[in-house]
C-alpha cells in the first residue's frame, strides 16, 4: 500500500508539468527573447518559433507564384565602394532566381555613371532596370538629422513610395550590403501572409539596440519590443500611399525629434517609431530572411535551430570583419559571390519568354554566321564579345582642373599591376587605366591598391574594370573604355610597360601650351621612347647619363616605339578599318605593342592594330584586305591623331630631342 502523501504529491507534480507545457506554448519556450507584444504573426505559425524569429519548418508553405511573374526590387546606392557591394548583391539574387526581374535603383550621377554600363554591358535576359535620381528625393529627408554612417542616403527608404511609379503595388526593398541565399521569390511570396491593414513587412531586430540597455545612457528611438530591422523589406506600396505614408512618418519624427536630438540608424529609427505606434501595419517576417550580423548581435537564436538561412545582413560598419565566432561561414557565403563570374549568368530563363537585352539579338545573329573554320575564327569571335565593364571601380575624386591638363590614358592586366605604384610617382597627373581581369582577380587588385601606400593615396586615378571572357586580349577596347573616361581636354596615350620621366607631366602641359594645340586641330605632340631589360633599373638624372647607358647597351631605342599625346576626341560611330596586307606596308604606328603569352593564348601572328578600334581584337591576317561592304560599327573614338590608316587626315607631328625632358619614357620588358 503507498503512503497516504504520496497521491497528493504525484498530483502535485503532473499539475506542475501541465502549467509548464502550458507556459511552453504560450511562450514558446523563451521568455527573454519573445516577439515584440501586439504584432501579428504569419498565418498558422505555431508559436511563432521562439518570439518571432520562426524556424522555416513552422512556417506555413506559401501559395505558388505565377511561374514567370515579375519581381521587383528596389535599392538605395550612392558612391563608388555601394556599387560594388550592389553587384556582389545582384549576383547573388540572379544565382538563385527563376523568375523576371525588374531593379529599381536610387543612385547619385557617381552610382548611375556606374551601374548603367555595367547592366548594358553585362545584357543578363529577363532583367530590366530603371534609376530614380536621389538629387530630386534629397529635400524630402535632408532636414532630419543623422548620425549613422549612411547619411543621407540612408533615409531614402521613407520616400520610395512617393517615388516609385505610382502603379507598382508591391516592392522588395534591400540594402546594399545583403547576400541572398534563396531564391528572391519566395521572400516575395511572404506578401500572400498580409492582412489587409499590414503593409510592412519586416524582420524582428536582431540585437538588444531598442531595449535601451546596450550601455549607461543608451537612449534609442520607439520601438515595438526589440523593433525590426529594416535590410530586407516587403512593402505594399498602393496601401501605403492610401494610408498617407507619407505625411504619417513625418509627423512622427518631427515629434521624436524634439525629444531625440538625431537619428542612429537611419530610416530603420522611423519605421520603428511608426510601427510603435500603429502596430498593425507590420508583418513579421521570419529571422532566416534577414540574419543580421551586427556587433551586438544575437542572431545565433535563429540561425543555429533554422533548416535554413535565406539573407545574410552585414549591418555593421565593419562589415566582413565583423566580430563573431560564425562569422568565417557567412563570409565564405559572401565571397563566393565577390568572385564569382558574372558572365556565367547570362543564362536564359526556361519557359518564360522575355524581350533580349538590347544587342543581344543583332551579336547571336553574326556569331551564327562565323565560321568555325576559319583560321581567325576565334578573333572573328571575340570581335563580337560584350565584356562586362564597371567604370571607376575604385574611389576617384579627380583634383581642380589645371591649364591645358592631360590624362595618361593606358591599359594593363594582373600580370602588370607592379607597374601601376612606380607609374604613379612618375605621373602625378590625372590617369585613366583600364584593367583585363576576371571577377576574382577584381578582388585581388582592390587588396592590391588598399595595401598600396602609394596607390591608395591616389584620388585622381580611375580604374576601369574589363572583365575577361574569352582567350584573347581586347587591347582596343580596353584603350576606348580608358580613353572615354578621361575627364581632361588632352590625353597621353602610353602603354603600361612605359615609364615616363618626372618631368614630363609637366613638360606637356608647357608644350601643349607653347603649340596652342585646340581641340579643333589633328595634332599630336611625339614622345620618343627608349628600351631596357632591366626592371630594377634606375631613371637617368642628366642627359649625360643617358648617352652613357645607350652607348652600354642597356637601353635601345627603336624608331617606331614612341608614345603621343593629342587633344581628347569625342565619341563618334567610324567604319571598321581594313586589315594591311602586310607589316611591312604599315606606316610607322604611334606605339608598337608587343605580343605577349600571358595576353594571348592563340599562336597565329597577327599585325596589332594599335589605334582606337571598335573592334575588340587584333584584325585577322588570313585575308589581304577586308571586305568592302562591313557594317558601321557601334560608339567608337574616331581619334583625329590615330595613325595613317585609321584617318583620313594625316596627323602633324612635332619631335625635338634637344628640348624634351633627359628620358622621356622608358619601356620594361618582362623576361
Amino acid at each position: 500500500m503507498l503512503p497516504r502523501g504520496r497521491p497528493r504529491a504525484l498530483g502535485a507534480a503532473a499539475l506542475l508539468l501541465l502549467l509548464l507545457l502550458i507556459g511552453f506554448l504560450l511562450f514558446g519556450g523563451d521568455l527573454e527573447y519573445g516577439r515584440p507584444p501586439g504584432a501579428g504573426t504569419l498565418d498558422g505559425d505555431r508559436s511563432a518559433d521562439r518570439g518571432g524569429h520562426n524556424h522555416s519548418d513552422c512556417v506555413p508553405p506559401p501559395p505558388p507564384l505565377p511561374r514567370c511573374e515579375l519581381l521587383h526590387v528596389a535599392i538605395v546606392c550612392a558612391g563608388h565602394n555601394s556599387s560594388r557591394d550592389l553587384v556582389t548583391l545582384v549576383k547573388s539574387v540572379l544565382f538563385y532566381r527563376k523568375n523576371p526581374l525588374h531593379f529599381h535603383l536610387v543612385t547619385d550621377a557617381v552610382a548611375r555613371n556606374i551601374l548603367e554600363m555595367l547592366f548594358y554591358t553585362w545584357m543578363v535576359p529577363a532583367v530590366r532596370v530603371s534609376f530614380y535620381d536621389a538629387e530630386e528625393l534629397k529635400p524630402h529627408v535632408s532636414w532630419i538629422p543623422n548620425k549613422h554612417y549612411s547619411g543621407l542616403y540612408g533615409l531614402m527608404k521613407l520616400v520610395l513610395p512617393a517615388a516609385l511609379p505610382p502603379d507598382l503595388a508591391r516592392v522588395i526593398v534591400l540594402d546594399t550590403d545583403v547576400t541572398f541565399a534563396s531564391d528572391i521569390a519566395e521572400l516575395w511570396a511572404l506578401f500572400a501572409h498580409f492582412s489587409d491593414e499590414q503593409v510592412i513587412g519586416l524582420v524582428e531586430n536582431q540585437s538588444d539596440w531598442y531595449l535601451g540597455n546596450l550601455w549607461r545612457n543608451h537612449r534609442p528611438w520607439p520601438a515595438l519590443g526589440r523593433g525590426f530591422n529594416t535590410g530586407v523589406i516587403l512593402l505594399r506600396l498602393d496601401r501605403l500611399r492610401q494610408a498617407g505614408w507619407g505625411q504619417m512618418w513625418k509627423l512622427t519624427a518631427t515629434r521624436e525629434l524634439l525629444t531625440l536630438p538625431a537619428t542612429s540608424l537611419a530610416d530603420q529609427d522611423i519605421f520603428n517609431a511608426v510601427i510603435k505606434e500603429h502596430p498593425g501595419l507590420v508583418q513579421p517576417l521570419p529571422c532566416i530572411w534577414n540574419v543580421q550580423l551586427s556587433d551586438h548581435t544575437l542572431a545565433e537564436r535563429c540561425y543555429s535551430e533554422a533548416s535554413d538561412l535565406k539573407v545574410i545582413h552585414w549591418n555593421s560598419p565593419k562589415k566582413l570583419r565583423v566580430k563573431n565566432k560564425h562569422v568565417g561561414y557567412f563570409r565564405n557565403l559572401h565571397l563566393t559571390f565577390l568572385g564569382y563570374d558574372g558572365s556565367l549568368l547570362r543564362r536564359e530563363l526556361f519557359g518564360c519568354p522575355s524581350p533580349p537585352p538590347s544587342g543581344a539579338e543583332q551579336v547571336q545573329r553574326a556569331l551564327a554566321h562565323l565560321d568555325e573554320e576559319d583560321a581567325c575564327f576565334e578573333f572573328r569571335q571575340q570581335q563580337l564579345t560584350v565584356h562586362r565593364v564597371h567604370l571607376t571601380f575604385l574611389p576617384h575624386e579627380p583634383l581642380p582642373p589645371r591649364p591645358h591638363d592631360v590624362t595618361l590614358v593606358a591599359q594593363l592586366s594582373m600580370d602588370r599591376l607592379q607597374m601601376l605604384e612606380a607609374l604613379c610617382r612618375h605621373w602625378p597627373g590625372p590617369m585613366s587605366l583600364a584593367l583585363y581581369l576576371t571577377d576574382a582577380e577584381a578582388q585581388q587588385f582592390l587588396r592590391f591598391v588598399e595595401a598600396s601606400a602609394v596607390l591608395s593615396a591616389r584620388q585622381n586615378v580611375a580604374y576601369h574594370v574589363v572583365y575577361r571572357e574569352g582567350p584573347l586580349y581586347p587591347v582596343n577596347q580596353l584603350r576606348n573604355v580608358a580613353l572615354a573616361q578621361s575627364l581632361t581636354p588632352y590625353v597621353f596615350l602610353s602603354d603600361i610597360d612605359f615609364l615616363p620621366a618626372y618631368s614630363l607631366y609637366d613638360y606637356l602641359r608647357a608644350s601643349i601650351e607653347q603649340l596652342k594645340l585646340g581641340s579643333e586641330r589633328k595634332a599630336a605632340l611625339v614622345v620618343p621612347a627608349f628600351e631596357t631589360l632591366h626592371y630594377r633599373f634606375r631613371f637617368p638624372s642628366s642627359k649625360a647619363e643617358l648617352l652613357a647607358l645607350l652607348d652600354s647597351g642597356s637601353l635601345y631605342t627603336f624608331r617606331n616605339t614612341s608614345s603621343w599625346c593629342c587633344p581628347r576626341p569625342s565619341p563618334s560611330t567610324c567604319r571598321m578599318p581594313r586589315a594591311l596586307t602586310s607589316l611591312a606596308s604599315a606606316p610607322a604606328p604611334p606605339i608598337v605593342t608587343a605580343s605577349r603569352s600571358s595576353r594571348m593564348s592563340s599562336t597565329r601572328t597577327c599585325p596589332v592594330t594599335t589605334g582606337l578600334l571598335p573592334s575588340n581584337t587584333s584584325l585577322p591576317c588570313s585575308r589581304p584586305e577586308a571586305p568592302p561592304d562591313l557594317p558601321e560599327a557601334g560608339p567608337c573614338m574616331a581619334h583625329p591623331c590615330a595613325s595613317p590608316w585609321l584617318s583620313r587626315a594625316p596627323c602633324r607631328h612635332w619631335s625635338d630631342l634637344a628640348t624634351l625632358p633627359t628620358l622621356p619614357l622608358l619601356k620594361l620588358l618582362k623576361v
